[in-house]
């Protein structure tokens, strides 16, 4: 099935066969693409053969069985997946669906629900959600500038970012200044920054922990 590359995607979880068909005509009929199951362990057999990262949202229902839609939501977690989503639930399920919200959830709408306050709520997490996949692909851009700096400009770098002056990495490097110029400059061209303030909160973004404690005052 080709998808598009703006097409938002839901996955719908509900083990009643009348309310699922109806929540899928229902977003089918507004642009959505739906991917449909009757319960966790179904949607779970799917996305285990889906390549990362997973793209659309997740509309579940919490009263389902075997899992119920509270256990599908920490299963996701435990894999990884954060993408946003929305519960259905009852008037009992609210204080259930509450500690799932701060465990990450985005939402949840009580029954009986407003069909146009469902779809724009879906829209509201896909707005959320594309956002999220951007932020992925920024931070996988920039892991590949830092691997594709050599030992050297790894070594270069946090000091660079510290503010030092060449004459003192080099002393500290036991290589020369021009040397150290050298690799200061491929490791601006890079990483895409101008200055020694960009490098360093270049590096507060994409250099992770690790890469951040490096930089030595």
């Amino acid at each position: 099935m080709m998808i598009k590359p703006d097409q938002g995607i839901v996955y719908l979880v509900d083990d009643d066969t009348v309310v699922r068909d109806a929540l899928a005509f229902l977003l089918g009929s507004r642009g959505l693409l739906v991917f449909s199951f009757d319960g966790g362990p179904a949607v779970l057999a799917h996305l285990a053969s889906c390549p990362r990262p997973i793209r659309g949202v997740f509309l579940v229902d919490v009263r389902m069985e075997p899992m119920s839609g509270l256990v599908l939501h920490e299963e996701l977690l435990a894999q990884v997946i954060r993408n946003p989503l929305l519960f259905l639930s009852g008037h009992g399920d609210i204080p259930m669906v509450v500690e799932s919200l701060k465990k990450g959830a985005f939402d949840f709408l009580e029954k009986p629900y407003a069909d146009n306050t469902l779809v724009d709520r879906i829209e509201q997490a896909l707005s959320i959600e594309r956002a999220m996949l951007l932020d992925d692909a920024r931070q996988a851009e920039g892991h590949a500038r830092l691997a594709s700096l050599s030992d050297r400009e790894r070594e270069v770098m946090p000091r660079v970012a510290a503010g030092k002056l060449n004459k003192v990495i080099a002393d500290e490097l036991h290589i020369a200044v021009r040397t150290v110029e050298v690799h200061r400059a491929r490791v601006f061209s890079k990483l895409g920054v101008r200055t020694a303030a960009e490098l360093a909160t270049w590096l507060s973004n994409f250099g992770g922990s690790d890469a951040s404690a490096k930089i030595q005052r």
